[in-house]
């Protein structure tokens, strides 16, 4: 089973926002200062997109490459896929996710109103969601 990695959509003022990241996009990715050690282990695996303290989408990492300047990119399939919103306190960088992924929503599904990350994981943490 590949491993998945989480990152925060650092910019994004709301969903939309990350959507247009990938809009006319043929090959999105992301750039970091270190490549994951368990970084073969992460193809074929997504990158989570956590938004207001809520994993939000994923989309497919198709693999790692090194940049110009001694980064990492971390490469992406180009189609950005909406999960079912999963509370995730914030991180620098990226970070493994660690236990099950939050499952993509169906066609047309939606979530409805999305409680804020800090009350979400209260009620989480007392087992009522």
């Amino acid at each position: 089973m590949p491993l998945n990695l989480t990152k925060i959509a650092f910019g994004a003022q709301s969903f939309a926002d990350l959507e247009s990241w990938y809009a006319n996009r043929r090959s999105p990715n992301v750039t970091t200062r270190y490549r994951p050690t368990r970084w073969e282990e992460c193809i074929g695996g997504s990158l989570f997109w956590i938004h207001q303290h809520n994993i939000v989408a994923r989309s497919e990492i198709l693999g790692f490459s090194e940049t110009e300047n001694g980064r990492w990119s971390i490469d992406l399939e180009p189609r950005l896929i909406p999960v079912y919103p999963q509370p995730k306190r914030a991180h620098q960088g990226w970070r493994y996710l660690k236990g099950e992924p939050p499952r993509d929503l169906a066609e047309g599904e939606e979530v409805g109103d999305v409680l804020p990350g800090a009350l979400a994981t209260r009620l989480q943490k007392l087992g009522l969601i």
